[in-house]
């Protein structure tokens, strides 16, 4: 892990997004296409208005979430929802988009046909990631049903978990996957995250399910 800071969160979505950007185009120079695997949530938000309009060959690129929440497309809490919003607007509205969610009652029913579409463009090239004050990274909560299989070395490309009774029901990138990622990134704001962070890096991923990840992780952190 190297901790990268920064002075504020708008240079840090400056130089973040100028990195990620390097690291999308180094992928298109040895592959016909690269996966660009990112979070939801409200810290990359952004970092997506810049790098939204980087000069890249977005028809090449396919972006995935890391995890979504099993509601439609057009629900409030919908990830999907922000990146059509933030990301996949301006030049990276040309970019292809691999959804987390289809119609059903439950991520199982059509789990079989999510990983169709995603496994042939694994490995994933560049890697954006979020983490919680209580460790989480993508939907890898401590303690939530379905964090093991999640984190097992066999573990398949989607796993579903269940964070409780008032919680949606989510499906994530398993850590296998995530942490084979060809260049990874974590963005993080607040003094409580760089503790957090800081602390991951001596727990197991049971504990803390971000330290599944952080080898050769770039941390971006501003205050």
């Amino acid at each position: 892990m190297r901790l990268i800071e920064y002075a504020d969160e708008e240079m840090m979505a400056i130089n973040l997004a100028n990195q990620l950007a390097g690291d999308l185009n180094t992928a298109l120079e040895h592959d016909d296409r690269a996966l660009f695997v990112v979070p939801g949530g409200s810290t990359p938000g952004p970092v997506f208005d810049v790098l939204c309009d980087a000069d890249l060959d977005w028809s090449r690129i396919d972006i995935c979430l890391s995890d979504e929440r099993w509601v439609p497309e057009v629900h409030i809490r919908s990830n999907t929802r922000m990146l059509r919003e933030r990301l996949l607007v301006g030049r990276a509205a040309k970019a292809g988009y691999l959804p987390l969610y289809a119609r059903a009652e439950a991520p199982e029913a059509v789990l079989a046909e999510l990983e169709a579409v995603i496994q042939p463009r694994l490995p994933i090239a560049v890697l954006l990631l979020g983490m919680g004050a209580d460790m989480h990274t993508a939907s890898l909560f401590p303690g939530t049903d379905g964090l093991d299989a999640a984190l097992a070395n066999d573990a398949p490309v989607l796993v579903p978990l269940r964070p409780g009774k008032v919680e949606d029901v989510r499906i994530s990138l398993s850590a296998r996957v995530l942490n084979a990622a060809v260049a990874k990134h974590l963005v993080i704001t607040g003094e409580d995250k760089r503790k957090a962070v800081e602390r991951a890096r001596t727990c197991r991923p049971e504990q803390a399910p971000v330290a599944a990840i952080l080898d050769e992780t770039d941390v971006h952190w501003a205050p």
